[in-house]
């Protein structure tokens, strides 16, 4: 291999101190140089970077985004501007990313430079948090005029300000999912699906203008959907479309897109009996997906994860079963509430904890209820059981 000087004319500019991170990527995303700003900010050495890949430092989103929209945009047109993600520091928490990347070419190869910036948008819903401090002094004022036990009017205040306080944050966790998280690779997916469709396709690159359309189509009901997370929390529950579907070769589709977003892991699926279903099928993707996606973050990395779709003369069943570390009992009760999960080694899988709180609500829309089982010896099992 060449050494740095060689790889590409002119990447001196990769010095220390600049005021940005700098990253020097074969095609694959194997980091070659990186500077020391970029060490800082991630938490690692620039020896434990080096030979490791870009994409085993991004959250569970990011690689996704990487994988079907990033790599086919830079292939395809050279570069990328502007793009957000989030990188899992060494700690275990997120730090958000502003990213341009040039693919260039070399004689010892393909290399992707790198300039990555933090992002340090101020959250509008800051000021949520702001009106509900200054909404409790004025409750405190209210009730010191009516009552002279100051004490009570305090205590009061401090239950309304950290109730207010709860509802500021959680609306800031959810609308920044929305404005941010989905915002970028959306205008991503919309802008790949058009360039592509301007060009003479070859059938691999038609089989990527699919995924990357279905992915648009689904990203932007995906918006709505968290908005509907919003929602819930005031009781309107989630909505659903039914009309009748074909549940097994619904699954099967599913999982063919969760295999180009996992590649590593192996999912099998298992049908069994035939009959008609009548769900909505976008909630039923969203469903399939949190239960991969849970199984593969606290599964055994070799392990296979099985989903298997049922359907008998009185109900539909839907699995998701894993082997690994087995669920705490004293978890296994809430955890379908929303910013309930488990704990796991694999940081770059972690997620807020919305995602089993979601598939309570999709499975409760259809009128069905889902359960999980979780032994050292059974693995873990997640059920979801409707009428039929």
């Amino acid at each position: 291999m060449p050494d740095d000087s060689e790889l590409i004319p002119g990447s001196d500019i990769l010095f220390d101190d600049a005021a940005c991170g700098l990253l020097l990527t074969a095609e694959n995303g194997t980091i070659k140089r990186v500077n020391l700003t970029f060490c800082r900010w991630i938490g690692y050495s620039r020896q434990e970077l080096l030979g490791l890949t870009l994409q085993s430092l991004m959250s569970t989103e990011a690689r996704i985004f990487h994988q079907t929209h990033w790599l086919p945009l830079m292939q395809l047109q050279g570069a990328i501007s502007d793009v957000k993600f989030d990188l899992v520091h060494r700690e275990g928490h997120l730090t958000s990313m502003m990213l341009n990347g040039i693919r260039c070419e070399h004689s010892s190869g393909i290399f992707h430079e790198i300039t990555m910036f933090k992002a340090r948008d101020r959250n509008r819903y800051e000021r949520e948090l702001l009106n509900a401090r200054m909404l409790a002094e004025r409750h405190l004022a209210s009730h010191l005029k009516t009552q002279r036990n100051v004490d009570e009017a305090q205590g009061r205040l401090r239950l309304t300000y950290a109730a207010a306080e709860d509802r500021a944050l959680f609306a800031e966790q959810m609308i920044g999912i929305v404005s941010h998280d989905l915002r970028n690779p959306l205008a991503a997916i919309k802008m790949a699906a058009s360039l592509l469709a301007r060009k003479e396709l070859e059938p691999k690159t038609l089989m990527t203008v699919g995924h990357i359309t279905h992915s648009a189509e689904r990203a932007q009901r995906l918006i709505a959907d968290l908005l509907d997370f919003t929602l819930i929390q005031v009781g309107r529950g989630i909505a659903v479309s039914c009309s009748p579907v074909d549940l097994h070769p619904l699954v099967s589709e599913c999982l063919n897109e969760l295999r180009l977003a996992f590649p590593g892991h192996e999912l099998i699926h298992e049908a069994n009996g035939q009959g008609d279903f009548s769900a909505d099928s976008d909630r039923f993707y969203q469903l399939i997906g949190n239960l991969v996606a849970n199984a593969i973050a606290y599964g055994n990395a070799n392990d296979v994860v099985t989903v298997s779709s049922t359907i008998d003369e009185r109900r539909v069943v839907l699995s998701v079963h894993n082997f690994g570390t087995p669920l705490p009992k004293g978890l296994l009760a809430n955890l379908f509430e929303p910013m309930i999960r488990g704990s796991h080694d694999n940081a770059g899988l972690r997620s807020i904890g919305l995602g089993l709180f979601i598939v309570r609500e999709i499975v409760r829309a259809h009128g069905g209820e889902v359960s999980v089982t979780s032994s050292k010896k059974a693995g873990t099992t997640f059920t979801a059981i409707f009428p039929h």
